[in-house]
């Protein structure tokens, strides 16, 4: 490389070529997070139409080809030429960075698009892009080529491998077609470069649909369709909801509630300077006056999981920003402010709560509306605004003070169980804390503490100490000759423990078996579970292979996922696989019989077959096991606790809100929904699987 350095080696990227060369500025990334970052760059268009009030619907067609279609009826891109570039308003959006309706011209009044980018750029990385506009009687179109207007010459559907010419002397928006007077809406299809993005990146499913269904709360009246035609049947979905962010906070929660839905309203104003673009076309420094809305929808729980979602003009903010911190900030000095006036009924004591005490088992929506918001960067995740900040706060203030100043017996009540709530755990806190320091790994012989029913291993290596949860005595007294006590250690439970997801936390520790298996494991439960001083690397279920095997073990997980969820994310939690089936194969003269286990129906007729297949013989009937008491203890040695030949299925959770939905339609309080499930899925059971 030279030395030499002056003003002829400084690149000038002109118009799209800036987005391309360096596509991670607009868009993140270029996976699949990338591509769906440029996909809902252009339903938010349509979605800030409707937040406008134009328009109710909108459609998202994610087409076999790969392409992706947006559809909507609102009041369609603009088609008269804009004076100061002579190109149509079409044009303007699709080419030019920073070209736009939301930059204070009184087109929105709060929109999630703010820097006049998104369509240009998602154009800049499209191998093609239409668009069709109806507007003025007239359906108009236009296509692009990684963002340069001109014409594909299509045989049949339209294909980004079609012959493209770029216009030469003017570009062109055509007119396509005639619709009835007052139709207007845009389509915008287009497919995405794969000289951009990476190979493996495609749109997901699973997040639009998450996505689409958390706008549609965040509009009331606002219907967004997903069709995916990529499979071999179109899958479609539809959602439509009126009951707005209270609604939304009722979907998220997880568990039992201890208050109802409580509304938060109202807002703010303050002054910030910014260039305003005169009729002259100078930028000048202005001091304008902005409205802060704010609207925020609460409830808690009797969990320890906080949800909190945050929203600035319906634009999800994941990482926050200055709205969230006002609302955490007012939260915490007004729940400090009452627990002081009520220390003593409370029995609080001079210790003072904290957030963590504040928002444990709180699940919050809040939104924010305002022109114009300072985001940090276009992937818009992190609001910036300082003074929506001090209007929060107020407003949490406000509204919770009328909240709890209220005579009416339902607010008295509730408000109190809240304090009650919030205070509790905040001596649980302390408590954990003042123990954590004497908490160490110990062995029977050291504890008098540990319940006797326990039996312990030798080894002080948490790393490789495993606990076997086993059910019934009669599995534990085989159990405790094969298995290998340097290592495993076994506390049996008897029979079925209670359902944690219907119980309340003091039932949960009044529970005998809880209370042992919450003792054993030495973390300690709930928020303040310690991963660091759980006593066992790993944590195994044995329990029977059958219908009340499965149903045991279902409990136990629940027990975990409620309670000692960090086990489970760290991957400690398994479920042993005791074998269905025991063949033995015989061998003619001295030769000693081979025993081979099956898991499963599908693999014992396999074996069969093979058997039969080689001439072989076996013992029949063939032992099916129905419980782990019918093992020896060499048998249940090799199948289930050698680790040189058991088989154990891991535990994950790889969305916590859908395993919480899981846990809560399966073993929660609704009944309804269960039984629905259950009609539901009894087709794709098998007879044989049930021991009946």
């Amino acid at each position: 490389m030279s030395s030499d350095y002056s003003a002829r080696h400084l690149s000038v990227l002109e118009g799209l070529e800036a987005v391309r060369k360096r596509p991670g500025m607009y868009i993140g990334s270029t996976d699949s997070r990338g591509l769906m970052h440029c996909l809902w760059e252009i339903i938010d268009n349509s979605v800030d139409e409707a937040l406008a009030g134009h328009g109710s619907e909108i459609e998202v067609v994610l087409h076999a080809d790969g392409s992706v279609e947006v559809r909507d009826h609102a009041r369609g891109i603009p088609v008269d030429v804009e004076p100061k570039t002579g190109l149509s308003g079409v044009e303007v959006v699709f080419t030019k960075l920073h070209a736009g309706g939301k930059f204070g011209s009184g087109s929105y009044a709060a929109s999630g698009g703010l820097h006049g980018v998104g369509a240009s750029v998602v154009n800049a990385l499209s191998e093609r892009l239409d668009v069709e506009v109806d507007r003025g009687g007239k359906t108009w179109a236009m296509s692009f080529h990684r963002g340069e207007p001109g014409r594909f010459a299509d045989e049949g559907a339209p294909s980004p491998d079609a012959p493209f010419a770029p216009f030469e002397r003017s570009s062109e928006l055509a007119v396509a077609g005639k619709v009835a007077k007052g139709v207007t809406g845009t389509r915008v299809r287009y497919w995405a470069d794969r000289q951009i993005f990476t190979k493996g990146a495609e749109f997901q499913l699973e997040e639009l649909v998450g996505r689409a269904r958390q706008t549609a709360f965040l509009v009331p009246g606002l219907a967004i369709t997903i069709v995916d035609e990529r499979g071999d049947e179109p899958e479609e979905h539809r959602f439509h909801f009126e009951g707005g962010i209270s609604e939304f906070v009722e979907h998220l929660s997880m568990d039992s509630p201890v208050t109802d839905v409580w509304r938060l309203t109202g807002s703010g104003t303050f002054t910030e300077n910014v260039p305003v673009l005169t009729e002259g076309g100078a930028m000048i420094s202005t001091e304008v006056e902005r409205t802060c809305e704010v609207d925020i929808a609460l409830r808690w729980g009797t969990g320890y999981d906080t949800i909190v979602k945050s929203f600035v003009n319906i634009i999800a903010t994941p990482k926050g920003g200055t709205h969230l911190a006002g609302f955490e900030q007012g939260l915490l000095k007004f729940m400090r402010a009452q627990v002081e006036q009520n220390a003593r009924r409370l029995k609080a004591g001079t210790d003072k709560i904290d957030k963590d005490d504040v928002l444990a088992g709180l699940t919050a929506v809040l939104t924010v509306r305002l022109p114009e918001p300072q985001f940090e960067g276009q992937t818009k995740e992190v609001l910036g605004t300082p003074a929506v900040r001090a209007i929060v706060t107020k407003v949490v203030a406000k509204a919770l003070g009328e909240r709890f100043s209220s005579t009416k017996r339902d607010d008295k009540a509730q408000t109190s169980l809240v304090l009650e709530k919030i205070v509790a755990e905040m001596k649980a806190r302390i408590s954990a804390r003042t123990h954590k320091e004497t908490q160490r790994r110990k062995n029977a012989l050291e504890s008098s503490t540990l319940p006797a029913k326990l039996v312990d291993c030798r080894s002080n290596d948490v790393a490789d100490s495993e606990l076997f949860i086993v059910e019934g005595d009669s599995a534990l007294g085989t159990a405790k000759l094969a298995r290998d006590s340097e290592h495993q250690a076994l506390l049996p439970i008897r029979g079925k423990i209670l359902n944690v997801q219907k119980a309340s936390l003091p039932d949960m520790l009044g529970n005998a078996e809880c209370a042992s298996i919450i003792q054993v494991v030495g973390g300690g439960s709930g928020r303040t579970f310690d991963l660091s001083t759980a006593r066992y690397g790993k944590v195994i279920i044995m329990s029977d292979a059958d219908v009340d095997g499965a149903h045991i073990r279902t409990l136990l997980l629940t027990l975990f996922f409620r309670y000692m969820r960090p086990m489970i994310e760290d991957g400690r939690v398994f479920a042993a696989v005791p074998p269905l089936h025991r063949v033995v194969v015989q061998h003619p003269g001295s030769k000693p019989n081979e025993t081979i286990y099956t898991y499963s129906e599908a693999e014992l007729n396999a074996v069969l077959a093979d058997l039969k297949k080689r001439g072989r013989k076996y013992q029949d009937p063939i032992q099916r096991y129905k419980g782990l008491g019918e093992m020896d203890a060499e048998q249940l040695a090799v199948t289930t606790m050698d680790r040189r030949h058991r088989t154990l299925r891991r535990v994950r959770v790889e969305d916590a809100e859908q395993a919480g939905r899981v846990f809560e339609l399966l073993m929660g309080n609704e009944v309804a929904p269960r039984k629905e499930f259950i009609v539901e899925s009894a087709a794709g059971l098998s007879r044989d699987r049930i021991d009946a």
